[in-house]
C-alpha cells in the first residue's frame, strides 16, 4: 500500500443521494436521458477532499427535459458540460439551458460556468440532445448541499 493511496478514487460510487436537486423537476425521478451520477471526488470517499465532484452522462433525446430546479449554495460551484466529438471538442451535440438569477442562457458548445456562493441558479435542462455528453458538477465543498428545492416553470 502506497503512502498516498488514500487520496485516490478508483471505484466511483453512484452518488444520486448526494444530489438533492437532481431529478426534482421530474417529481423526484431522474429523467430517462440522464445517466446515474458518479462520485469522482467527495469528502465521504477521500476525507482530505475539500470538493465534491460528480458526473453523469446525458443521453440523446428529442424531447425538452427539465432536470434541476432553481436553488443556491453556500459555496462556489462550477458546472461543466463536455461533448464527445474528438474531431471538434467544442461541439456539445446538445442544446442546454441554464438560468442564473432568472436570466436564461442557452449553450451549444463544450464549456463551463462558475456559480458564486449565494447566486440563485437553474432551472437546468435540455432543449435537445443529439449525442451523449458528460456533465460534471464541482462543488467547492466536501459535500453537496443547497437551499430548499423550489419548483419553477419554464
Amino acid at each position: 500500500m502506497g503512502k498516498y493511496d488514500h487520496l485516490f478514487v478508483e471505484n466511483m460510487l453512484e452518488c444520486g443521494d448526494d444530489l438533492v436537486n437532481e431529478g426534482a423537476a421530474a417529481g423526484g425521478e431522474r429523467p430517462a436521458n440522464i445517466g446515474f451520477p458518479w462520485g469522482l471526488m467527495r469528502g465521504i470517499d477521500v476525507s482530505a477532499s475539500t470538493v465534491h465532484m460528480a458526473y453523469s452522462w446525458i443521453n440523446p433525446t428529442s424531447e425538452k427535459v427539465h432536470w434541476v430546479n432553481d436553488h443556491e449554495h453556500t459555496y462556489d460551484e462550477v458546472l461543466m458540460w463536455m461533448g464527445n466529438n474528438p474531431d471538434d471538442p467544442h461541439d456539445l451535440g446538445a442544446e442546454l439551458y441554464l438560468d442564473i438569477e432568472d436570466e436564461r442562457h442557452v449553450v451549444t458548445t463544450t464549456g463551463a460556468v462558475f456559480i458564486p456562493a449565494g447566486l440563485r441558479h437553474c432551472p437546468l435542462g435540455f432543449n435537445s440532445v443529439t449525442r451523449p455528453f458528460s456533465f460534471i458538477a464541482l462543488s467547492l465543498s466536501p459535500a453537496y448541499s443547497s437551499d430548499e428545492n423550489v419548483p419553477r416553470h419554464d
